[in-house]
């Protein structure tokens, strides 16, 4: 991959990766060790999902299932769709996306700034509803000719690519120091490859997913059961139907974290450290506090930051929406 010093002749697509270790010194809570982050939000459109979007681009291309001129649909909570809209209109395709209509307006004018046509779906519907995102694409998928579906929550390539890509560069960055991953789990992919990856160079290494109060996937994991998802406004991380691109097996211990202290986390991440990412991030900040003051053994926890704040300043960064849904108090 291209370093950061090498971007005399750089296409805006050799700038995915490579992204920064960041020691936070300031909210890694009252443990005496240093949490770091892996700072996603330095990819080109401001999150770890460049990397995927690139990396599924790419595949379909060398497969042959993506011609010139064709069309790319894929379901996102939002960062996937901005990643895949930017590199169809660098790449020559036409983007179609299709999003729960709870995500944030910012995500929304991104992907059509790139020419993404967008298809918005009711947050309220079950995964079975012809409403639903899954749904809507795989309709889509067959009725647009010369189109292929990402289908980024089933697709195993989505481990593959963290696997030959995220996973790595930690290891190197830490210099094989990092004893424990925390990483959100949306689609599952960033913790399924990443720490398999990890694993294989340490056995003993921790592997904790982060999921929203509300998803199914801590229950799922803790008991094997699904239950009936409820609503949450964490976006990126949680789900309310299994996905093949998280492996279970590979995780230690799941954690689950709610809206209010996610979004306060965030918060002070910025305020801070200068670090302006996203409520997800915020979430996985909040458990690797918890988890690093469960853990005496763990040295070097290093968690990932998966997008910028820059998508959710009508949320997580706007006192009035705060206010509003019950999470910062009226003064």
């Amino acid at each position: 991959m291209i370093r950061r010093t090498e971007v005399m002749n750089a296409t805006m697509i050799d700038l995915i990766g490579n992204t920064p270790l960041i020691a936070l010194d300031k909210v890694s809570g009252d443990s005496d060790r240093t949490i770091y982050a892996k700072a996603e939000l330095f990819n080109p459109s401001g999150s770890i999902k460049d990397r995927l979007a690139k990396y599924l681009i790419e595949s379909a291309e060398r497969e042959g299932s993506l011609k010139p001129g064709g069309t790319v649909i894929e379901v996102t909570s939002g960062n996937t769709g901005i990643a895949v809209s930017w590199i169809c209109s660098a790449r020559g395709y036409k983007a179609v996306i299709v999003m729960s209509d709870k995500n944030s307006r910012e995500k929304r004018d991104m992907m059509k700034a790139f020419g993404a046509e967008l298809f918005l779906t009711p947050h309220t519907v079950k995964p079975d509803d012809p409403r639903s995102n899954y749904r809507v694409a795989e309709e889509l998928a067959r009725s647009i000719p010369g189109s292929i579906y990402l289908d980024q929550y089933n697709n195993p390539a989505n481990i593959q690519c963290h696997y030959e890509t995220t996973g790595p560069e930690i290891w190197s960055d830490s210099n094989g120091s990092i004893d424990c991953l925390i990483a959100g789990a949306g689609t599952g992919g960033t913790i399924s490859g990443a720490g398999k990856f990890l694993r294989e160079r340490n056995p003993n290494i921790k592997i904790i997913a982060v999921d929203s109060v509300g998803s199914i996937f801590k229950t799922l994991f803790d008991t094997g059961k699904l239950k009936e998802a409820s609503h949450y406004e964490i976006e990126g991380i949680g789900g309310d139907k299994r996905v093949e691109a998280l492996d279970f097996d590979v995780i230690d211990e799941f954690h689950s974290v709610g809206d209010k202290e996610a979004f306060h986390a965030a918060r002070e991440l910025a305020e801070t450290e200068g670090i302006f990412a996203g409520g997800s991030s915020g979430a996985v900040l909040a458990a690797a506090r918890m988890v690093v003051g469960k853990h005496e053994s763990i040295k070097y926890p290093v968690i990932i930051l998966a997008d910028s704040g820059n998508r959710y300043l009508s949320k997580v960064y706007n006192d009035k929406w705060m206010k509003k849904m019950g999470f910062l108090e009226s003064t």
